[in-house]
């Protein structure tokens, strides 16, 4: 099979020795001068108009990787880049974010020219109206100037002030050609890369995209917390949305400023996570004529945990029972960058946020025919499954002796071979041999566990926390974008092999979706186990905390 989970239960690794010879069939040689070095040599371009063939006796070594699911495909390793890496692990990792203040710059220029006068409000206005559109996108999504950003605000939106003219309350409003009052924005790319800048002042968030409502009437159908709780999040319902049948939204309430993943808690993680499990309980609840009596408030963990266990009767009793909607869907995306020419990098929005859907077994075509749905669970089903047919072995048990029994991917008996960054008792957090991104982790269910139907109080708990330590794991190295998914078994399969994963995959800045990508061949620059290592030294010196808290 293609994978790198062989069937004896450890990791098998394909090593590419390139050495080879090259025809030469050029005709022409266009020798020229390219400059000069330091002592005034000049430098030739000769080296690149060979006479004869092109002889390699041993170019870099590449490590292939077969993903551990084959539908996933292909890691290489450039073993230059991976070797330089584990020289100096402390390398591995994202450069600070430069503090720029775009006023500060203009008032430093001005007393170079003479002019000791600073930029008042009216001038520092007018100099960015004068400005380039990409130009002021760049200052406003990359700033950490209050200035700057304030000043920008009030050319990207209406605002609205109090008497003091210095804090904002609300925003202008028109009616649209449907008859509902929308707020009025000027320049969306610019207010998008400044409503997901955390540097915004709070003030601003609130008037502009963070209390209810403010963006548009998608209804608020779940709560968790309070204002006077440790946490508050708020659950939107997306109704037209781009998942059919709609979706959900676990947002970070207007109370609760979350912009990074070091801003949040524990129980942050829990109010995001409780309402995903309440909801798809409460669905498959609806399905199966148990939620007639389920009261219209936030579930406690038993009372979830309750219903949890009604749904699970009810479908043993019922073998075989017609679930129109049985696999869940699960994501979030973090983290936001809009690039200066207006291309979106990353498909998130302010405050931390994740989301959810039910997806249904079965859609008609166009003729009314039945069609499976698609869910990326299946891809897990299908292969696993395969898996036991062609090994007779359960996958994910081999999967975790592989990860357990690791050797390093170049051999080095010296270097760090474990992948595991963290575990618990019930979950593992784990760097994957075959990564579809160099900084890829995984987290999964320790003992078998399907989905989150199957996954008891403890397991959510445990698995909520590794999402969270995940999180902040990869923002800790330097990531800014972060894609998390989760692959899930459908309700009512049949297949105990399968396994609940997540797989959180960052946004590299040297690394775009190129031909490589879109062939499922993904290109890395370090090996898994240093990746791992520089992991758990992030987690044992504790991660980064930012802000208090109690000041939201």
């Amino acid at each position: 099979m293609r994978t790198c989970v062989a069937k004896e239960g450890r990791f098998q690794v394909g090593i590419h020795h390139p050495r080879f010879t090259v025809k030469n069939q050029r005709e022409g040689e266009y020798l020229a001068v390219l400059g000069k070095l330091d002592l005034m040599e000049p430098v030739y371009n000769q080296a690149n108009f060979p006479d004869g063939d092109v002889h390699e006796p041993g170019a870099d070594r590449i490590y292939e990787i077969h993903n551990p699911l084959g539908f996933r495909g292909t890691t290489f390793i450039n073993s230059a880049w991976a070797d330089r890496a584990a020289a100096n692990p402390d390398q591995i990792r994202l450069p600070e974010i430069e503090q720029a203040s775009f006023n500060d710059a203009m008032e430093s220029w001005l007393k170079t020219q003479g002019t000791t006068a600073g930029l008042d409000d009216a001038k520092r206005r007018s100099l960015f109206e004068h400005l380039p559109h990409s130009v002021q996108v760049a200052v406003a999504g990359t700033s950490a100037d209050p200035k700057d950003l304030k000043t920008l605000a009030v050319m990207a939106c209406d605002l609205l002030f109090d008497d003091s003219g210095k804090m904002p309350v609300g925003m202008g409003f028109a009616v649209n050609n449907h008859g509902v009052p929308v707020a009025k924005v000027n320049d969306h790319a610019l207010f998008e890369a400044l409503v997901n800048n955390p540097v915004l002042p709070d003030d601003y968030k609130q008037a502009m995209v963070l209390t209810p409502g403010v963006q548009g009437t998608n209804e608020i159908v779940g709560e968790y917390g309070t204002p006077q709780s440790a946490t508050h999040v708020f659950e939107y319902l997306r109704r037209n949305s781009y998942i059919p049948w709609g979706h959900y939204a676990s947002n970070m309430a207007n109370d609760r400023v979350r912009y990074r993943a070091a801003d949040l808690t524990v129980p942050d993680m829990t109010g995001l996570r409780h309402l995903y499990y309440q909801r798809i309980f409460l669905r498959l609840a609806g399905q199966l004529g148990l939620a007639q009596h389920i009261p219209k408030k936030e579930l406690t963990p038993d009372e979830l945990e309750d219903l949890r266990q009604q749904i699970l009767d009810a479908l043993s009793r019922e073998k075989g029972v017609s679930l129109e909607f049985n696999t869940s869907l699960w994501g979030w995306n973090f983290g936001f960058q809009l690039a200066h020419t207006g291309y979106r990098l990353h498909a998130s929005h302010q405050q931390c946020h994740q989301q959810n859907a039910m997806i249904p077994g079965l859609v008609e075509t166009g003729l009314g025919q039945p069609m499976h749905s698609f869910s990326c669970g299946d891809l897990v089903d299908e292969f696993v499954r395969d898996y036991r047919r062609q090994t007779g072995v359960s996958f994910f048990e081999n999967y975790i002796n592989a990860i357990r029994e690791n050797l390093r991917t170049d051999g080095n008996a010296s270097g760090p071979k474990n992948l595991v960054v963290h575990e618990d008792e019930y979950s593992m957090l784990f760097v994957p041999k075959g990564q579809v991104c160099e900084w890829e982790l995984q987290l999964m269910p320790k003992s078998p566990c399907g989905n989150i139907l199957e996954a008891g109080t403890a397991l959510r708990r445990s698995l909520d926390r590794g999402i969270l330590k995940a999180l902040q794991t990869l923002e800790s190295l330097g990531a800014r974008l972060v894609t998390s998914i989760e692959y899930a078994k459908r309700f009512n399969s049949d297949n105990t092999d399968q396994r609940l994963l997540y797989a959180f995959i960052p946004r590299l800045p040297q690394a775009p979706p190129t031909f490589s990508e879109a062939q499922f061949r993904w290109i890395c620059g370090c090996y898994p186990e240093d990746f791992a290592q520089a992991c758990r030294k992030v987690g044992a010196s504790g991660y980064k905390k930012e802000v208090n808290h109690d000041s939201s």
